[in-house]
């Protein structure tokens, strides 16, 4: 349709649907209009002769003062069909069987007891619309049909059926229609609701998982420059060469804090804002960088981590990464001096199990005793390491090792991945020298 046939009927909806919000505000004025309205119809009925030979004409005889007030009793009850149906139904069928037992001529009162039949089809359920309407229907013909002045098989009384039924039959459709309307309403609202409460849910995940990211990142860092600054003030005047050495350690954890942490909060921009981070997110491919800036502050690490020939899954790939990090953060922390670190990636069976153990003095329980709980700084990695994998549908396990030292452990799937090769039988043994330098 174009907008030149579209334009015109605008204002005509529009005052429908005020007509309709006005009704609904005000339901008893238009209960008493519809009244009103269903009189007059009764009166021009009732003035009127249909079956004369020359034609519809108007009667010589009007009806009596009696069926004048029987049809002004019977629609005065329909104000009142809203708030009581069934006792409106009850006076208006009594009013049109008075009329139809004793009035002659006849006065069409039937017609408030089928806008009565009407609403209460619209107001319950199909089964008792049925039982309701039935008995309305074959009283009022019965009635029509055994005591009227009118032979039983006269037109009137079997269109008395027809009506009250048609009545029955629309109030039950419109009750039906009402209720299919209410169903798409209710499903458009749940699905409204369920679209918000997933938005929520994936908001909430989001921040957690950002909230991971900024704690991996800053608590690895900040414990290489604080080592490294710590080594360069207590060799600052001794040795200012090493000195210079630590605090250059810092300024290169600095910056890749600055660079990760870019990289993270970036994530948070709109899509059109500038500067939006490039650079991939780290993986096991940095992992010997990792493990250098370690060496570099002191912390002997190897690494045991077969060439898989395929790629991990990028969320895959950074949770591995994130795990190691933030186990050998945990130990450069608290395994105590002289402690050194194992770190071993192998794929077995479609798999990816992590595994980072050290034997730091710092965790070794004492002789008969029970194995010390990690330490704990008010800090959230052993936590944040089990929901990033736990997310992913892997396990993370960690805890003292017999003897001493502390074991993590993670088995990540790898879907995706192809055949990899198989995994040397053990570790290389770890380096013996240890640097004296303090880094």
């Amino acid at each position: 349709m174009s907008p030149t046939h579209a334009t015109p009927a605008a204002p005509p909806r529009r005052a429908a649907a005020r007509l309709r919000r006005e009704a609904r505000a005000h339901p008893l004025l238009l209960d008493a209009v519809l009244a009103a309205g269903v009189l007059v119809c009764m009166l021009a009925g009732s003035l009127t002769d249909p079956h004369h030979p020359d034609g519809p004409t108007w009667r010589t005889t009007p009806p009596g003062a009696a069926g004048f007030t029987l049809m002004a009793l019977g629609c005065a009850a329909l104000v009142l069909r809203r708030r009581a149906p069934r006792a409106v139904l009850a006076a208006t069928s009594a009013v049109s069987l008075a009329v139809l037992v004793s009035s002659d001529p006849r006065t069409p009162v039937v017609m408030s007891a089928a806008v009565a039949l009407y609403t209460v089809a619209a107001r319950t359920d199909r089964p008792t619309t049925w039982r309701i309407g039935l008995l309305t229907s074959a009283g009022l013909t019965a009635g029509a049909m055994l005591c009227g002045n009118l032979p039983w098989y006269a037109q009137e009384n079997v269109g008395i059926f027809a009506w009250t039924g048609l009545a029955a039959a629309a109030g039950d459709a419109v009750r039906s229609r009402r209720a299919y309307i209410s169903a798409i309403h209710e499903r458009a609202d749940r699905a409204e609701r369920t679209r918000e409460e997933e938005a929520r849910r994936r908001v909430a995940e989001e921040r957690l998982r950002i909230a991971r990211d900024l704690h991996d990142v800053v608590a690895h860092h900040i414990a290489l420059v604080n080592v490294q600054a710590g080594v360069a003030a207590h060799v600052m005047d001794r040795r200012p060469d090493q000195a210079k050495e630590a605090l250059a350690h810092v300024r290169e954890a600095g910056r890749s804090a600055l660079d990760e942490l870019r990289a993270t909060v970036g994530l948070l921009r709109q899509s059109g804002d500038p500067e939006a981070p490039t650079e991939p997110a780290p993986g096991l491919a940095r992992l010997d960088d990792l493990a250098e800036r370690f060496r570099n502050a002191g912390l002997p690490v190897e690494i045991a981590c077969p060439d898989r020939g395929d790629p991990l899954p990028a969320a895959v790939d950074l949770a591995a990464y994130r795990v190691v990090q933030e186990a050998l953060t945990n130990v450069h922390k608290h395994a105590g001096p002289g402690a050194r670190a194992e770190v071993s990636i192998v794929p077995v069976d479609g798999r990816i199990e992590v595994t980072v153990l050290d034997g730091g003095p710092g965790a070794a329980p004492a002789r008969g005793a029970a194995p010390a709980e990690p330490p704990s700084g008010g800090g959230h990695g052993l936590l944040g390491m089990r929901e990033r994998v736990t997310a992913l549908g892997g396990t993370c396990t960690a805890g003292p090792r017999f003897g001493g030292g502390f074991r993590v452990h993670a088995i990540l799937p790898a879907q995706g991945a192809g055949p990899v090769p198989r995994p040397p039988a053990a570790l290389p043994p770890p380096r013996t020298e240890v640097p004296k330098d303090g880094r």
